[in-house]
C-alpha cells in the first residue's frame, strides 16, 4: 500500500472516531494493522496508527460501560468491580478485567461523564 493509501486511511478512521463510529473506525485501523505489519510504513505513521487503535478501543469500551452502568444504576447501590466485570462478560459478551474496567470507569468519572464515586473496590452507583 502506497503511503498516501495509508495516510487517507488513517484520516479516515479518526472521521470516523470523531463522529462515534467505533467500530468502523476500528475496522479500518486493523486492516491498517495488518498491512502495517507487512509494510515499511515511517514510524510517526505507525505511532499514530497504534495511537487511534488505542482511542478507539478505549472509547468503545467507555461507551459500552457507560451505557450499561445507567441500567445497572436503577437496580444497584453498588456493585464490586469483580462482579461488574463479570456481569459485563456474561451479559454484552464485553470481557474487562476488573482492573481495566475499574480504570476505564475512573476516566469516565474524572471527565463528569459519570456521576458515580468509587470506594476501595466498588463502585457507588447512588
Amino acid at each position: 500500500m502506497e503511503t498516501k493509501e495509508f495516510i487517507r486511511l488513517l484520516t479516515e478512521a479518526e472521521e470516523h472516531i470523531s463522529q462515534e463510529n467505533y467500530i468502523d473506525a476500528l475496522n479500518i485501523l486493523y486492516k491498517l494493522k495488518e498491512i502495517e505489519i507487512k509494510g515499511d510504513f515511517d514510524t510517526s505513521l505507525t505511532h499514530k496508527l497504534y495511537q487511534l487503535i488505542s482511542n478507539a478501543e478505549s472509547l468503545l469500551n467507555q461507551k459500552k460501560i457507560t451505557k450499561e452502568l445507567s441500567e445497572l444504576a436503577r437496580d444497584h447501590k453498588e456493585i464490586d468491580f469483580n462482579s461488574l466485570s463479570s456481569h459485563f462478560k456474561e451479559t454484552m459478551e464485553f470481557d474487562l478485567k476488573p482492573e481495566l474496567l475499574r480504570r476505564e470507569i475512573e476516566l469516565l468519572i474524572l471527565r463528569g461523564i459519570l456521576p458515580y464515586k468509587i470506594q476501595g473496590n466498588k463502585l457507588l452507583l447512588s
